[in-house]
């Protein structure tokens, strides 16, 4: 076996429920089955706006790490650390790894979404190498100054659920899944499903509220203007068995995301076999192809709502995206797959 040495760089807690760092988690998991010594660095919480205390703390043990070391450092933390991104670059191999631009997050001011710009940008130059998860992300990356020649795309890896059991229901049962945050579209989601009332219909929520407060409570107070609390269910975070029960015992996945560096919940979805209804958002047209699902613009209420009533009152045309999304998961690469592809990156660099 292989004695590869690499350090991944993580803010936060790794087992946060969120797609880059589930992506995060693998390809660690991966590298590590494969032979390669991985030590996981905590760079403290609160990204990406750390208190001045967590940002010094996040930068001596970046400092501290040895140079013969490659140093993968996620996007979250990184974009805010340009200074500590120039006294890397002196004399590690520093590798940035983008799940998406933090600039692009849904819901900052105009202020914000300058600061954050200027930030990533001073911060990816001093990247020896760039991954991203998407070539749409690989895209806009252009945007901030990283070139071709130092960029690659590893696509998170899929695993394609074997068909389970499932409970047998009313009404068409409505799966969403992402943290409650603005960029994932749940007010644009409940507003379109308070025009459909008169159809069949049961939506579930499984994401983190605690994220974002604000949106949390709007949404929450959506649901009660709506008077939908019988017909919409939040249940927090679930573990990856009680997600999986969720998703056998679905019809539909939803999701109304502002913006996707790759969307890992629609895949995840479309390898349990279910039909999608997303949006034209960042890499969600690569993710999703037409033949999985429907894809609306964003913000796009009645366009929501349209394609919903479609999904519910037409059963066979339902049964038909099912199973090209399951088609369409059989063909993405497995997650040892993107573990081997994020290992070759590295060594070539």
């Amino acid at each position: 076996m292989s004695r590869h040495r690499l350090a991944f760089a993580v803010p936060g807690d790794i087992n946060t429920a969120t797609g880059g760092y589930g992506y995060d988690r693998k390809i660690m998991a991966q590298l590590a089955q494969a032979g390669w010594q991985v030590e996981h660095v905590e760079l403290g919480e609160g990204f990406p706006s750390p208190d001045a205390l967590t940002l010094h703390h996040a930068h001596q043990k970046l400092i501290a790490l040895p140079p013969s070391m490659p140093l993968v450092v996620d996007g979250l933390a990184l974009g805010v650390m340009p200074d500590t991104a120039h006294a890397l670059s002196k004399e590690h191999t520093l590798i940035a790894l983008v799940h998406h631009p933090l600039a692009l997050e849904s819901g900052l001011s105009n202020e914000a979404i300058d600061r954050l710009k200027q930030s990533e940008t001073k911060a990816l130059q001093y990247a020896k190498h760039v991954i991203v998860t998407s070539q749409a992300t690989a895209k806009i990356m252009k945007n901030f100054g990283v070139t071709e020649d130092r960029m690659s795309v590893v696509i998170p890896g899929t695993e394609v659920t074997p068909a389970a059991p499932r409970v047998e229901f009313t009404s068409t049962q409505l799966l969403s899944v992402g943290s409650v945050t603005h960029r994932k579209g749940f007010d644009v989601l409940i507003n379109a499903l308070s025009l459909i009332k008169d159809l069949t219909w049961h939506l579930t929520i499984v994401g983190d509220t605690s994220r974002d407060d604000e949106c949390a409570s709007q949404v929450i107070q959506l649901i009660q203007l709506h008077q939908l609390q019988t017909r919409i269910t939040m249940i927090g975070t679930l573990s990856q068995a009680q997600l999986s029960t969720r998703y056998a015992n679905s019809d539909v996945f939803v999701l109304a995301s502002r913006f996707e560096g790759y969307g890992m919940a629609y895949t995840e979805a479309m390898a349990h076999g279910l039909p999608i209804i997303g949006t034209t958002a960042g890499a969600i047209p690569d993710t999703v192809p037409h033949q999985a699902g429907i894809l609306v613009t964003p913000d796009d209420v009645v366009e929501l709502a349209n394609a919903i009533t479609k999904m519910v009152s037409e059963p066979m045309s339902r049964q038909m995206y099912a199973k090209e999304a399951l088609k369409t998961a059989s063909l993405l690469p497995s997650w040892q797959a993107a573990g081997a592809a994020f290992a070759n990156v590295v060594l070539a660099i």
